[in-house]
């Protein structure tokens, strides 16, 4: 509602706490980290404020959600800038999309290419993963930047990584596992993990209530 207090979608590796192990999840700590808001065109037009993570997490799926101090309508009012929605449905192979990095400033364009059983990354092991064409050549920086549908303008997941060098299932090299069992490496090749399943685990006053009926997020 526009009453609620403004969340700000990031990953889980992105927490000031540090990377959560295999297994944690992180809910309602005290956090007050800032974010700057930018316009359309880039530019810095205010600086939102964390009152708590809401939510983190670096199991089956790589997120994390802040609340801040300020609700949707005050940052419409003060900023003219209304939030992203989340698309509330799986998404398709083939979707255009746009990854927007607030950190670099830049934009990423490309399709989904399709999702992946298992993407296994160090210790860590997410599931049902997009892999983006190989025009979204993300970078270091873009962790935690939304994933737009073109034709929607909803949020259909979060950037998280990258196969940066070929090598197979390290930091940084995240590998492919299907049902099967079966590795595949794809080097350069840069992946997100979906927010649709977010959605039913945000109730009313923007609380993450992991008991919710849908809500398959991990718990603590």
């Amino acid at each position: 509602a526009p009453t609620d207090p403004a969340l700000v979608l990031s990953n889980g590796h992105c927490l000031e706490s540090g990377f959560p192990g295999p297994g944690e999840v992180v809910v309602d700590q005290p956090s007050s980290r800032t974010f700057t808001l930018l316009d359309a065109s880039g530019d810095g037009v205010g600086t939102l404020k964390a009152s708590r993570i809401a939510y983190g997490t670096m199991t089956d799926t790589d997120l994390s959600l802040y609340e801040t101090t300020s609700t949707y309508q005050q940052i419409e009012d003060g900023y003219g800038i209304e939030a992203l929605e989340l698309e509330t449905a799986h998404p398709t192979a083939g979707t255009a999309v746009t990854v927007a990095s607030g950190y670099w400033k830049r934009t990423y364009s490309c399709d989904i290419d399709g999702f992946v059983h298992q993407l296994k990354e160090g210790r860590w092991t997410w599931k049902d993963s997009v892999r983006y064409t190989p025009e979204c050549r993300t970078i270091g920086g873009t962790s935690g930047s939304p994933v737009i549908d073109d034709a929607t303008g909803k949020v259909v997941a979060v950037n998280n990584t990258g196969n940066e060098s070929g090598q197979e299932c390290t930091d940084n090299n995240p590998c492919e596992v299907d049902e099967n069992g079966k590795v595949t490496v794809r080097e350069g090749i840069n992946y997100a993990q979906q927010t649709y399943s977010m959605v039913p685990c945000i109730g009313a006053g923007s609380r993450i209530d992991l008991d919710r009926e849908g809500c398959a997020l991990p718990k603590p």
